[in-house]
């Protein structure tokens, strides 16, 4: 007896765009039925289903083929990031990669999305995120309230400017931890930044 399901999140992790390789997707469908269909949502995440009583062996399992897997519900999202198509170095792909270690997963009122992008052009569209990072030159740009979906839509603003990695990885963790503890039950972020006020943030 298989037992219930859970929907899991996977994807290839943070690289040179979001890709996967044929032994990471012939993996992802060994653990499909032939009627079953895969959910790609705009964080750059595949949606599967698996078994409940499987679920340590089957991330494992990803695991060994190089995907990252994550929880789905009201967590911080996987950074969705650009394609760094100027090099890791030079777009900071070490600086997104332990953004993502320190946040990815972490337990929040409503969905968390936060994006990342190598330099001003912005592919990563930090701009349309709750949490955007820009970086500029060696230094890092920090956006806050941006709104991709509905009438009400818009960019969101400048919190901090020209900040160090260390800086960066302490304001997202610190802002993160404020609306985990300040956030009503399912208040999305975009309401909870008008509700408090961006100052809170950064007093």
């Amino acid at each position: 007896m298989e037992g219930e399901k859970i929907k899991i999140a996977i994807n290839g992790g943070i690289g040179f765009g979001a890709k996967l390789n044929a032994k990471q997707l012939a993996m992802i469908s060994s653990y499909m039925d032939e009627s079953e269909e895969i959910e790609l949502t705009t964080f750059q995440q595949l949606y599967i289903e698996i078994p409940e009583n499987k679920k340590e062996e089957i991330i494992e399992e990803f695991q060994r083929v190089g995907l990252v897997c994550y929880p789905v519900g009201n967590f911080v999202k996987s950074l969705r990031t650009c394609n760094f198509c100027k090099g890791e170095e030079e777009e900071g792909m070490p600086v997104a990669k332990e953004l993502n270690r320190r946040i990815a997963g972490m337990a929040v009122p409503f969905t968390l999305k936060v994006a990342y992008t190598g330099c001003p052009i912005g592919c990563g569209e930090p701009m349309l995120s709750d949490i955007g990072v820009m970086k500029i030159r060696n230094r890092y740009n920090l956006f806050v309230g941006g709104k991709a979906k509905g009438k009400d839509a818009e960019v969101g603003s400048l919190l901090l400017e020209n900040i160090t990695p260390d800086e960066l990885y302490k304001a997202v963790e610190k802002i993160i931890a404020i609306y985990s503890e300040k956030g009503k039950k399912r208040e999305t972020f975009y309401k909870f930044l008008k509700r408090i006020g961006r100052d809170q943030l950064i007093s």
